[in-house]
């Protein structure tokens, strides 16, 4: 035997043994007897398990409960509803407006529930006729270049490729979109008239409600019109009852162990503690803040460049996607509404729904502080909707603070005006309307409930992943500016971006949470093609990507195409962002042409689209006579108008064509992939 000194050698007596000794029967008894509980004991749990069948728990109390069918038919008929409001949204807005729909509902004796469409059996729908007096109402954004949203694509695929029999199905549609954007509405209109041509029967004609303007005024509008269509349609009266129910009750959660308490995580708890791929919208990733510097030479405004180290997150990007930041509300705003309502903020609280038969329990994540609410998950920044005046009328101790709240929550001329002037135009947030409507307490869990969810902001990445694989570039201005009240609103994603400098110490590096969205921006499958890029300003983040993945392919000893940059900013020595860089690419010859217009450095202000005019003919050249392709990024309000207004004119004059043909011919080249933008109003 061994031992750790070295070998020890035992002397051994051999004796003559039986055939079958005493060990060889123990062992032969336990083998019987192990194969004996082995069989009785499965056969035991395989029954067992066929009457208990094995479940998986929700992994946080805030993900959301399915029930164990998705037929939304079964819900309306257990619980003796009759109106469905569906819901297409990205950011929340479209969530809220089909909230407020089946809480009106009320009035006209059709009780209401709201569903996502990603969780139910839209097939279903076939069999709304079976409940007497019934009506679904679709709340449908559009979103992209004219696609729909996430929750809302299994639907308008279903739509697009089915053909059910939808008669006796009675509808209503009411789209959120952007007149600025080319695909204005497109999925509403589309749903409106794909479900009228299965046999469905339009209630009230469809609502267009426009984020550029007031979007809350467009669906006011259209949601009281809607009404007095349904009361015709089915022959009722409005009740005249207000309803004014709370969606979700309050529960005290003060005995709550601490590590069930979410403390900002977006979807599942501790999250941040225990990262899993994959990472999506419910599952950001904790990057940490590799390079954080200024872009901007002088002046008093600021552009950052940003690199978020994503080493060892299995997350892959392509150029031109798009990447999601998680912000969260200063401290400052939080603690003033504290302040303001003399509330314990560190108080843990949760939010559970009245409606036991909802999928959505929690409006958040829940339980979690006041704090946390405040700071990670509600908006408290935005300017708030009519609907929230007129919840905050009953807190109001003051007649005077009562009538304004009245008013502007009222649907009259006077009281647009007065929501538009006090609320729009003077640019006011939730903390500035209890400054100043200081009589105005509501109960901290009520606001809670009332406020709209803190969105992510999406960043056109500025680095191509054959070069920085391991990191994801912005470029990102400092959103800063004062208002007619003389406040200082500050932008709530670069305000914190702002503050998160790497150290060059041991010191842990600053976090931020993020995913990737996937985008259609993309170059041309060959490298060869040669492209023209316009993005003044920020506008010029993906062509920087762009840029460097075409470098890369030059280096490689690929042929690459022309590539033509018309870039823009105010002074050549204060905003001309990676200039260095630009100069380089154009020595290299990776840059075929840079066209570079500053605005403020000559008497006359000159942009891009001035510089596109001038040149015409390398125009047509590349997008007519070569089939190149052309992108745009940047404001969509003017510039990328102006652009397309350009590109129109130059397809006019040098391709020979009239207008309409010339119109054809670009909507062609978008159909074909070949004009693409990325912009944002």
């Amino acid at each position: 035997m061994e031992n750790s000194g070295g070998v020890k050698i035992e002397s051994t007596v051999v004796t003559e043994e039986p055939l079958i000794s005493a060990l060889d029967i123990a062992l032969f008894v336990v083998i019987i007897t192990v194969a004996y509980f082995w069989y009785f004991k499965r056969d035991k749990q395989s029954s067992s398990s066929e009457k208990k069948p094995y479940t998986i728990q929700p992994s946080s109390l805030s993900s959301i409960e399915q029930t164990s069918n998705s037929s939304f038919i079964k819900k309306l008929k257990s619980t003796g509803r009759s109106l469905v409001v569906f819901y297409g949204s990205q950011t929340g807005t479209a969530e809220e407006f089909a909230g407020r729909i089946a809480k009106e509902g009320a009035r006209y004796k059709m009780k209401g529930m709201v569903a996502d469409p990603e969780e139910c059996d839209m097939a279903d729908l076939v069999e709304m006729k079976e409940i007497q007096k019934s009506l679904a109402i679709f709340c449908i954004a559009t979103y992209g270049e004219g696609d729909p949203t996430d929750n809302a694509m299994d639907f308008y695929e279903w739509l697009q490729n089915g053909d059910a029999d939808l008669e006796g199905l009675n509808y209503a549609v009411f789209g959120l979109g952007n007149k600025t954007y080319e695909h204005y509405n497109e999925i509403a209109i589309y749903i409106d008239q794909r479900l009228e041509e299965l046999g469905a029967t339009r209630v009230h004609e469809i609502g267009l409600g426009d984020d550029d303007a007031n979007i809350e005024d467009d669906f006011v509008s259209w949601k009281e019109k809607l009404w007095e269509s349904v009361c015709s349609h089915y022959g009722i009266e409005e009740t005249g009852e207000e309803s004014n129910i709370r969606q979700y009750k309050l529960v005290d959660c003060s005995e709550v162990l601490p590590e069930r308490i979410f403390s900002g995580e977006i979807s599942r708890l501790k999250s941040y503690e225990n990262q899993r791929f994959p990472f999506d919208v419910k599952n950001p990733y904790l990057s940490k803040i590799a390079v954080n510097r200024e872009l901007h030479k002088s002046g008093d405004r600021s552009c950052m460049h940003i690199e978020f180290d994503i080493d060892g997150s299995k997350m892959r990007y392509d150029t031109g996607d798009h990447v999601a930041v998680y912000p969260k509300n200063s401290s400052e705003l939080v603690d003033k509404i504290g302040e303001l309502l003399n509330a314990d903020l560190d108080a843990v609280f949760s939010l559970l729904n009245t409606d036991e038969e909802s999928s959505k329990k929690h409006p958040f994540p829940c339980p979690c502080t006041y704090r946390t609410a405040l700071t990670y998950y509600l908006d408290i920044t935005s300017n708030p909707r009519t609907h929230i005046m007129k919840e905050l009328i009953e807190y109001a101790s003051d007649p005077k603070d009562q009538e304004k709240l009245k008013l502007m929550a009222s649907s009259t001329p006077e009281g647009k005006k007065e929501f538009h002037e006090w609320i729009l135009r003077d640019n006011r947030n939730i903390v500035h309307i209890l400054e100043d409507l200081p009589s105005v307490k509501p109960d901290l869990d009520h606001l809670c409930e009332l406020l709209p969810r803190l969105q992510c902001r999406y960043y056109s990445i500025s680095s191509s992943p054959k070069v920085y694989p391991k990191s994801i570039h912005i470029t990102a201005v400092l959103v800063n500016y004062t208002t007619p009240t003389n406040r200082v609103n500050k932008g709530v994603a670069t305000n914190l971006l702002a503050q998160l400098i790497p150290t060059n110490d041991e010191l842990p590096q600053p976090t931020i949470p993020i995913y990737i969205r996937r985008s259609q921006f993309r170059l041309p499958p060959k490298s060869q093609t040669p492209i023209i890029m316009i993005g003044p300003g920020t506008g010029l983040a993906p062509f920087r990507g762009f840029i460097q993945e075409r470098d890369y392919a030059r280096k490689e000893g690929r042929e690459i195409g022309e590539m033509v940059l018309y870039f823009g900013c105010r002074k050549k020595d204060e905003d001309f962002i990676y200039e260095n860089e630009l100069q380089e690419y154009v020595a290299n010859g990776t840059l075929t042409k840079l066209h570079l217009a500053f605005s403020r450095d000559q008497p006359e202000k000159k942009y891009v689209t001035h510089l596109l005019e001038q040149n015409a003919d390398e125009l047509w050249n590349i997008i007519g006579e070569k089939s190149g392709h052309l992108y745009v990024c940047g404001d969509a309000r003017s510039m990328a108008k102006d652009v397309h207004s350009i590109i129109v004119k130059v397809v006019m004059e040098k391709g020979q064509m009239t207008n309409s043909q010339a119109l054809n011919y670009v909507k062609k080249m978008e159909q074909q992939k070949r004009y693409s933008a990325d912009v944002w109003s």
